[in-house]
């Protein structure tokens, strides 16, 4: 069975760190044998999170869209940027309109219970985006997302890359393989637990 692997970065800025990050990870999922499903958050554009609108509206379709692409795919990979020490707007929005989906065409669907998760950091700054990394694991943690110990921290991020997007350092690659691999491997056999293999 090969395991299906949703990956997508915090930052939709041209350039991101987070969006070259989440590049790699599509290639080394790739190369170790994973059917990987790269999206852009741009693509999925949502409003502010507010209850008012969701009495007034309803949960919007993109929400629901990134839902389904969860529920369809056996772990997720993310890449976040750090901002002011924490979570970047655009992710945190989007985690909380997800959450708050309980039914999809009336069946009931929770879209990150025990979905198999691992994060990746980037910062120009020396840590890597561990701060963000670990506000978005306690973040997840409440959702009941099985996140994975593994992460990959880029620091320096502007130097990181070189010029076909790939890791300048083989300390930065060997992190993200780890972290792929570790994923493959927990996605794998929990969705072979779901479906009774």
């Amino acid at each position: 069975m090969t395991p299906k692997i949703l990956v997508f970065a915090g930052s939709t800025r041209t350039g991101a760190f987070s969006g070259k990050t989440a590049d790699v990870a599509q290639k080394e999922l790739a190369l170790l044998g994973a059917e990987v499903t790269r999206i852009s958050l741009a693509d999925y554009p949502l409003p502010i999170m507010d209850q008012d609108l969701e009495a007034a509206e309803g949960i919007p379709e993109n929400a629901y869209k990134l839902a389904r692409l969860l529920i369809a795919h056996d772990g997720v990979l993310i890449a976040t940027p750090e901002y002011n020490g924490s979570v970047p707007p655009l992710l945190k929005n989007a985690l909380d309109w997800v959450s708050r989906i309980r039914t999809d065409n009336g069946k009931k669907v929770k879209p990150f219970d025990a979905k198999v998760m691992a994060l990746c950091g980037s910062s120009n700054g020396r840590w890597g985006g561990i701060r963000a990394v670990q506000h978005l694991r306690q973040i997840l943690t409440h959702m009941g997302v099985d996140l994975i110990a593994p992460q990959c921290l880029v620091p320096d991020a502007g130097k990181a890359f070189d010029d076909g997007g790939n890791f300048v350092e083989e300390r930065s690659l060997k992190s993200m393989q780890g972290v792929c691999k570790t994923l493959i491997d927990h996605a794998w056999l929990l969705s072979g637990q779901s479906r009774g293999a």
